[in-house]
């Protein structure tokens, strides 16, 4: 039994070891998960001192180390140097966000789906291909991309602001979140920790998760990462890089300044940090800021995505990488993929070299503007963060309503959307927002009849 007596002593998580015949820090591994899954430990919780908990329990400090650091691994807990170890704020939200399956009146503005446009360029494309000779290595396997995928590409990249001088640096990817995972699987360990803004893309925490990567949110100023927060979470969390994605970031629509690209290349250069910079929104602008990954090449990973800028069903991402990493990424996007789609490689370059994908892109750019008008006449006098180029916005709440809360009493109304704690990271409760994807609603009379029900609960609070 423990020396002290902890009967009157205040603190946040008394767990009761039962008998087991697991090892010591895997019961209390399993006991932390369940009080956090079940409500007994709240989101924001701080736990005990290690050295404490362990007094409490009459353990090894390391035990109760090891069982801390799973939970982690996990995306269920936190830790800052100096502060503590606290429960996720974001730990019992979902990290899914998918259109819901329902048979009542529904508006979709919770799903990043882009307008639906009638795609003549692309049909008119795939038409032609499977008339010709040769069209039966559509249906093949995609073993190795030809030279003329890469070149198609290469000629993408430079619409962004990336001169490509080594097509082998270039791979492929069956979309953006399955060149993710590639990146997390094949560059990072279990326990290794990158760097996020506090707010950040669902899809993100959960491949980290799915792979035990730490995500830790760095401090920012005017909306992204200052050099203050990166040094400060390379010296005192150990992180091993950043993910960024600085083109109408998701979900706070912010696009990264050309200063604030330019001190991320430096530090990646300086501290030896690896850069995972998502292009997926940047084929939005006619002409986007210079990626960061021109500025530092051999620290940058470069994801360049089409399925919601050009097609959704062309699952597809181009990644440009620095030599050192090619060949892990290369490995690990074998064992993910085995191949990528003939079918879809094929029409994803016919679609770049023939100019047609331009003209793809300046119609979604067309379709978006008269949507985002529409949010700022119907929800004028609140804040909703984005310009007329993008494919969502992000509404600041007023006081007596938080994200969730909205969330819920949307759905009450038969409309989808998702409160800021979906893409919350860390110890701290976001600020209260939520995003809403305009561009999922089919037509426009479904999106105004959205923001007006949107409006109604605002103007109640």
């Amino acid at each position: 039994m423990p020396i002290n007596s902890f009967e009157n002593y205040p603190m946040s998580w008394k767990p009761i070891l039962r008998p087991s015949k697991k090892p010591l820090y895997l019961a209390l591994a399993e006991e932390l998960e369940q009080d956090i899954q079940t409500g007994k430990l709240l989101p924001g919780t701080k736990l005990p001192p290690q050295r404490e908990l362990a007094d409490f329990l009459d353990i090894n400090v390391s035990t109760v180390t090891r069982a801390f650091k799973i939970c982690s691994n996990k995306g269920l807990l936190s830790s800052a140097v100096g502060s503590g170890t606290f429960v996720s704020y974001d730990v019992n939200t979902s990290t899914l966000i998918i259109p819901e399956a329902t048979a009542l009146p529904h508006i979709e503005l919770g799903s990043m789906m882009p307008e639906t446009l009638p795609q003549k360029e692309a049909i008119s494309l795939l038409q032609k291909m499977l008339t010709e000779a040769d069209c039966r290595h559509l249906f093949q396997y995609g073993y190795r991309e030809e030279y003329r995928h890469k070149e198609a590409a290469a000629q993408l990249f430079h619409k962004i602001g990336l001169t490509v001088t080594d097509p082998r640096l270039l791979l492929f990817a069956n979309g953006g979140q399955n060149a993710l995972a590639a990146v997390f699987s094949g560059l990072l360990r279990p326990g290794d920790k990158i760097g996020v803004d506090p707010l950040i893309y669902p899809g993100v925490k959960g491949v980290a998760k799915l792979y035990g990567i730490q995500l830790v949110p760095i401090r920012q100023k005017n909306r992204e990462i200052s050099e203050e927060g990166l040094v400060a979470a390379y010296k005192n969390d150990g992180i091993k890089g950043i993910y960024i994605m600085p083109d109408l970031q998701n979900p706070t629509n912010h696009t990264m300044t050309a200063n604030c690209r330019e001190m991320l290349a430096q530090k990646a250069k300086e501290l030896d940090l690896l850069i995972i910079e998502d292009g997926i929104n940047s084929l939005l602008y006619a002409q986007p800021l210079r990626p960061v990954v021109a500025m530092a090449p051999e620290h940058t990973v470069y994801i360049l995505s089409l399925s919601k800028t050009i097609l959704p069903a062309l699952r597809l991402a181009y990644l440009h990488t620095p030599v050192a990493y090619a060949q892990k990424l290369e490995n690990a996007l074998y064992h993910i993929n085995l191949s990528q789609s003939s079918l879809l490689m094929e029409l994803a370059s016919r679609l770049i070299v023939s100019g047609k994908l331009e003209d793809i892109l300046e119609a979604r750019r067309k379709g978006i503007v008269p949507r985002n008008r529409l949010v700022n006449e119907i929800l004028h006098g609140y804040t909703a963060l984005g310009g007329e180029e993008c494919l969502s916005r992000w509404l600041l709440l007023p006081e007596g309503i938080t994200g969730r809360e909205l969330e819920q009493r949307a759905k009450q109304q038969g409309i989808s959307l998702y409160g800021s704690e979906r893409f919350a990271v860390g110890k701290e409760p976001p600020e209260a927002a939520a995003r809403l994807a305009i561009c999922a609603p089919e037509t426009l009379t479904e999106l105004e009849q959205g923001l007006h029900s949107i409006k109604q609960i605002l103007d109640a609070v």
